[in-house]
This record gives C-alpha cells, sequence and structure tokens, in this order.
C-alpha cells in the first residue's frame, strides 16, 4: 500500500491552524535541489533553507540548515547522544511515510506527525524572508526564519560544518 502524500495545501492550512505567517509559491518549475530553488525564486542559495531527514539510532531527527551548507552528523550525534556512525540519511520512503512530504519538496514543520527538529544557527542570522520546501517539487515556502524555529519547535546549534560564504543579501 502506497503511503498517502501531503500536499501543498496540507501546509497551507498548517500555516493557518498555526498563525503562522508564511506564503507557498507554487512555481512553473520544479525546484528539488537547493540551487533550482534558488533560481527559481531569483535568490542566492543562502536564502535556500533545507530539511533533511535522518535517522539517529534509529529514530528520526529533522535538521535544518541554509542550503549550501553541509550538516555535520557528529553535530546530530552528540544532541542524541549516539557514534555519528548511527546518523543515517533516512530513505526517500522513510521521507514520506515520516513526514507525508517527498524528499524534495519537503517544508521545515507540518508533518504527519511533529520531528525532534535541530535548526543551525545561521538560519536565524538571515535577515528577511528564505524559501524552504513547499510540500510539493515545485511548491516553495517564503517564510522568516523565526517563524521556522517556533513552528518547528525547534533546537538551536551549531548543526554544519564551517563553509566560506553565505550570502547576507540577496545575490551576494
Amino acid at each position: 500500500m502506497e503511503t498517502p502524500r501531503l500536499k501543498p495545501e496540507d501546509l497551507e492550512a498548517f500555516l493557518e491552524a498555526h498563525t503562522i505567517a508564511g506564503k507557498i509559491l507554487r512555481l512553473e518549475v520544479p525546484t528539488p535541489t537547493v540551487e533550482a530553488a534558488a533560481q527559481a525564486v531569483g535568490t542566492g542559495p543562502g536564502f535556500i533553507v533545507k530539511s533533511i531527514l535522518f535517522l539517529a539510532g534509529g529514530k528520526p531527527v529533522l535538521a535544518i540548515a541554509c542550503g549550501p551548507a553541509y550538516i555535520d552528523r557528529r553535530a546530530v550525534a552528540a544532541v542524541f547522544g549516539v557514534g555519528r556512525k548511527q546518523v543515517k540519511l533516512a530513505s526517500a520512503e522513510e521521507v514520506l511515510f515520516m513526514t507525508g512530504y517527498p524528499v524534495g519538496g519537503m517544508p521545515p514543520f507540518g508533518h504527519r506527525v511533529p520531528l525532534p527538529t535541530l535548526i543551525d544557527r545561521r538560519v536565524l542570522e538571515m535577515r528577511g524572508e528564505v524559501y524552504a520546501g513547499g510540500g510539493d517539487e515545485s511548491s516553495l515556502l517564503r517564510i522568516d526564519p523565526q517563524a521556522i524555529l517556533a513552528a518547528a519547535n525547534a533546537r538551536v546549534i551549531d548543526l554544519v560544518t564551517p563553509i566560506k560564504h553565505i550570502p547576507v543579501k540577496d545575490g551576494s
């Protein structure tokens, strides 16, 4: 039996039900990658917020970071008291089953069930709005980073390996 998918309309209903300021953008092009999403909305990759589901010691945990950054599995492992090798990327099937959303469109909150969530502190340093998964491959959620933090009930940590440059303005 196929797992029923949640859609952008489900995310919109979640936003409305929880009084979260955010807007679903339905795009003409698919946005399955950070680069594609940035290009679709005319911004830099640093303004795309990715949500990645891991299994830490077999338990789901959502990690949220700025697009070009690499999530450090050691940081996830430390929070959950497991070894780095016990932190695995969830499969596409696991993501759909646990969140209701497909890989490439998964939002940072509003999943089938609430998930323990970690957010990289650099996401919260972004000024203005950022773009996150909007429920499917051709939708994005435009939202303030602080709203993501509150809606996801996330724990703020240093979650990524250092990168050379995250843009501080659109396109820089």
